[in-house]
């Protein structure tokens, strides 16, 4: 017979064992659809919570260590394929497929873009539904394929089919590499994450000439230009599998990690406000884009900032031919520059890592050089020759700036799909200039292309009063959500998947 004191007893235990197993129901069962996968992995650790600032500077080491090969080399790879036309140009491909006919040249580096902008949007969402490391997987490895069938072009509507899907192809890796930095690093460390690998773009081209000086003068039954795309595209595809193995595509998946190490790296994202991943595509939070005068003035300046890199990778080996260089002292003059706008690339992010408040003013300044350079290469003569070797070489001062524009869409946008939208529809803004940039160059006004640097001056001013604009609309709201008496914090985070304009505890950075 049991007695009362027992029956107790028993009542208290089964109470007790009731409320353990809906804790246990509580940390496997995560609703993903409302809130941050970020929630598994919080919801199912239970060693020691907190932690100290040297296992947090050890673990963001071992990320940079994992992460950012993968991300540097992988884009690096891109620019390198992406720019090759320019390079090859000097090596016959431009009387091979009559591309001195017209405005040819320019279009079959134009249509790139339309490319970019037809495969970004479908990249972006496939990136968010499925494991992103696959998706890049698949993009690199057609890309790679892609661009080896260009060695099979014969004529300039050939030329301009394949640029056409390889853009559509390489489209999706910025926009993923944003989303990337955005789930494993937090807001002041993004913008230095970004500028490494985005100053492969720049220093990539201090190796890439004398690559394909050595392919160019390859004998055999093919045109010079013909070896370097199939080398490249080659090199690419085998890339393709070091990414499918090795990269660590968010927090929540990545292998190599302890528990414990895993924990810190979602806990710590806390800080962001904008979550870590989240695989529901919800088209309220793009409607809410949509509407968003700051994603608005983002894209404006990445169309306006990029026209400028129309004569930066399609243009500057021929212009340096022009200043009557061969066309091996053309490529080695290359050189140079690519070390000149990497170190530009990489130094406004770190300066933007060290110092707060200075994003937007970062874009500004950099986008100044790029309109001092114009401006140079439009009124010198062509005899100034050592004045316009310094101009080009600080023409492409914009992509410190663009590396900047990149780690502040990705802070000051929250809500995964917006994020997701958000970085996708300013690349959009990206191609649309990288499209005009070529075209405003005209054959016919070789080699001064007064209509070019024009251009190019105008939409360098427009870029520079959009990102001050920009910076006044953040400190504006910044100040607006400070006077309400809701203060700045994290406790939500991971919670509803909110958007930057829904949670009033948001902070937007400058």
């Amino acid at each position: 017979m049991v007695s009362p004191r027992e029956k107790e007893d028993l009542t208290i235990g089964k109470s007790s064992n009731l409320d353990e197993l809906n804790e246990l129901k509580k940390s496997i069962t995560v609703d993903t659809i409302h809130n941050d996968e970020a929630l598994k992995v919080l919801s199912a650790y239970t060693g020691e919570q907190s932690w100290t600032a040297e296992e947090e500077k050890k673990l963001t080491k071992k990320i940079d260590r994992r992460l950012l090969s993968i991300l540097c080399v992988t884009y690096g790879l891109q620019y390198y394929d992406k720019a090759m036309l320019s390079q090859a140009a000097l090596f016959g491909l431009r009387t091979d497929l009559a591309l001195t006919v017209g405005l040819r040249y320019s279009l079959s580096a134009a249509i790139f873009y339309p490319g970019f902008i037809v495969g970004s949007y479908p990249a972006i969402l496939l990136a968010q539904r499925y494991p992103i490391e696959k998706v890049i997987f698949a993009i690199v490895l057609l890309w790679g394929l892609c661009l080896m069938t260009t060695a099979a072009c014969t004529n300039h509507q050939g030329l301009y089919v394949q640029r056409f899907f390889l853009g559509a192809l390489e489209s999706g890796v910025s926009p993923g590499w944003m989303l990337v930095v955005g789930s494993w690093y937090k807001k002041q460390e993004q913008a230095f994450r970004m500028g490494i690998w985005y100053s492969m773009t720049g220093y990539v081209s201090i190796v890439s000439p004398l690559i394909n000086y050595g392919l160019g003068h390859i004998s055999g039954s093919l045109s010079p230009w013909r070896y370097m795309y199939i080398v490249a595209g080659a090199v690419t595809v085998l890339w393709a599998f070091v990414i499918l193995f090795f990269m660590p595509p968010d927090p929540i998946r990545a292998k190599g990690f302890t528990d414990r190490e895993r924990y810190i790296a979602v806990a710590r994202m806390r800080v962001n406000n904008s979550g870590v991943r989240n695989t529901h595509f919800k088209i309220e939070q793009v409607w809410e884009l949509l509407g968003d005068g700051k994603f608005w003035l983002t894209f404006g300046m990445a169309l306006t900032m990029l026209v400028a890199n129309g004569p930066v990778s399609t243009f500057t080996p021929i212009i340096i031919n022009d200043l009557g260089f061969s066309g091996l002292n053309s490529l080695l003059l290359v050189m140079p520059a690519g070390f000149v706008i990497g170190t530009i690339e990489l130094s406004a992010p770190f300066i933007a890592m060290k110092i707060k408040g200075m994003r937007a003013y970062l874009v500004a300044i950099t986008v100044s050089g790029t309109l001092l350079a114009s401006l140079l290469l439009w009124k010198l003569p062509q005899s100034a020759t050592g004045a316009k070797l310094f101009a080009v070489y600080i023409l492409a001062s914009y992509g410190g700036g663009y590396a900047v524009l990149m780690s502040m869409v990705i802070a000051n946008t929250a809500g995964y799909t917006k994020r997701s939208v958000g970085s996708s529809g300013m690349f959009v803004g990206y191609c649309l200039g990288n499209f005009m940039g070529p075209l405003v160059f005209l054959q016919s006004e070789k080699p001064l292309y007064t209509t070019g640097w024009i251009v190019t001056v105008a939409t360098s001013a427009a870029c520079i009063v959009l990102a001050l604009i920009y910076r006044w609309v953040c400190a504006r709201e910044n100040k607006k959500r400070d006077a309400s008496g809701v203060m700045e914090g994290y406790e939500h985070a991971f919670e509803d998947d909110s958007t930057d304009m829904k949670n009033p505890q948001f902070r937007y950075t400058l």
